[in-house]
């Protein structure tokens, strides 16, 4: 199995900064990456017929099978019946998270249009970054040809830091175009 370049920076470079920069004394305290968590939406029962092509695409886009989420309850202003599918989630870990955040920082991001870096506040106070895309179309992986229903997704990175400040500062050193 092939190392991940990411991954070895984060060993190499990244983590004895926060090391130093923190005061760390044991490796374990440094903040790192638990997982990401990519979540579609879909939010009108038209757009419903979209699902089976989300799954592929978001397959696609993080290398392994997604999940099709259900609705745990019923809202008739929604047009919404419990057990329907309403959207789509895949939860990447180890190698396969570093790869993708990997692509995502240095293919895809520069990629969308008039990007001028992420929102810095998007933290949630607890240390984890979401990070909202309106098209697919951005990942490298997408034939565009082939694409019906643009679908959105959200991004989560979820960091073991305790706090925004650590967390922005991990993420910084791996690579994240924060704006100002």
């Amino acid at each position: 199995m092939a190392t991940n370049a990411l991954q070895d920076f984060y060993k190499t470079q990244v983590l004895p900064k926060m090391m130093q920069s923190r005061g760390y004394r044991n490796v374990l305290q440094a903040p790192r990456l638990t997982k990401i968590v990519i979540n579609s939406g879909i939010n009108t029962s038209r757009e419903r017929e979209a699902i089976p092509e989300t799954v592929k695409t978001l397959g696609m886009i993080s290398g392994q099978r997604p999940v099709v989420t259900k609705a745990t309850k019923s809202i008739s202003n929604f047009k919404l019946r419990q057990g329907m599918q309403v959207g789509v989630c895949v939860t990447l870990r180890g190698a396969k998270m570093y790869n993708f955040l990997y692509r995502l920082i240095n293919i895809v991001l520069p990629r969308v249009r008039d990007f001028r870096g992420i929102s810095p506040k998007a933290f949630d106070g607890a240390g984890n970054y979401t990070l909202g895309l309106n098209d697919q179309s951005v990942f490298t992986e997408v034939e565009l040809d082939k694409v019906k229903h643009n679908v959105g997704m959200n991004i989560t990175v979820v960091t073991t830091a305790k706090t925004d400040a650590e967390a922005r500062e991990l993420l910084a050193l791996l690579g994240m175009p924060f704006s100002s």
